[in-house]
Parts: C-alpha cells; sequence; structure tokens
C-alpha cells in the first residue's frame, strides 16, 4: 500500500496579518538552516509559500512605465536618444516617446525588446504611455 496517505500534521495558520506574518518571518529565521525532507524543513517550505503569497498581494511590483525603461536601459548601456533612432525611427520621434507625447508602437516595441533586450513587459502597457 502507498504512504502517500500518510498525512503529517503542522500547527501552521494562514498569515492574516502584519503580527502573524512578522512571526512567520521569525520562525523562517530559525528554520534556516533546516535539511530537506526533515519536518523542520518541511515547515520552513510551508511557511515561505505562505510568506510569499502574502507579500505578493500586499506588496505588489508594478512594471516601470515603457518610457522609464528605455531611459533606465539607456542610462545603464550609455545610449544616447540618437541611439534609439534604428529602433524607433527619426530623432524628432524619439524625442516625442521620450517626451510621452508620442506612444511607442507595436514596431517599436518589437524593435527595442529584440535590439535592446529591454523586457517586452516592460514596454507592453495598455494606457501608460498616452500621446499628449
Amino acid at each position: 500500500m502507498l504512504n502517500c496517505l500518510k498525512v503529517a500534521t503542522m500547527d501552521i495558520a494562514p498569515i492574516k496579518n502584519q503580527c502573524d506574518y512578522r512571526r512567520a518571518l521569525k520562525e523562517i529565521e530559525g528554520l534556516m538552516k533546516a535539511k530537506r525532507n526533515t519536518p523542520q524543513g518541511d515547515r520552513l517550505d510551508v511557511l515561505v509559500t505562505l510568506v510569499e503569497a502574502w507579500e505578493r498581494r500586499r506588496y505588489r511590483l508594478d512594471l516601470p512605465d515603457p518610457v522609464e525603461a528605455i531611459k533606465y536601459h539607456m542610462d545603464q548601456g550609455g545610449l544616447a536618444p540618437r541611439d534609439l533612432v534604428p529602433y524607433i525611427g527619426s530623432r524628432n520621434r524619439v524625442h516625442e516617446v521620450l517626451n510621452r507625447k508620442r506612444p511607442l508602437t507595436l514596431k517599436m516595441i518589437w524593435r527595442l525588446h529584440h535590439g535592446l533586450g529591454i523586457p517586452a513587459e516592460s514596454l507592453i502597457s495598455a494606457g501608460r504611455t498616452k500621446a499628449a
């Protein structure tokens, strides 16, 4: 007979408030050296899963604005607006996009993603880059 029906019990409750969250973090800290596939390791896995779910609901990280993503990439790569011409179009069009006077088109998004490696998720966001 399979041991799949054997159920281990843990006295773990959902995280409902900030106090529960802090308590779970403190317990995780104490279990960090627990070995896998031990009762303490299993408890650590469950607590980490609960904390991650709590943090995802409470502390959502929004993707950056597409123009901010482009500017960040320019800053990190030492790029000037003229370096974006092959991906966006004329210098005038580049400045319009960077000043939020012109929205990105799908073609621009595709070129920026494939040519410069800017994550497409950061470039695609409905309603964020509105023409002024």
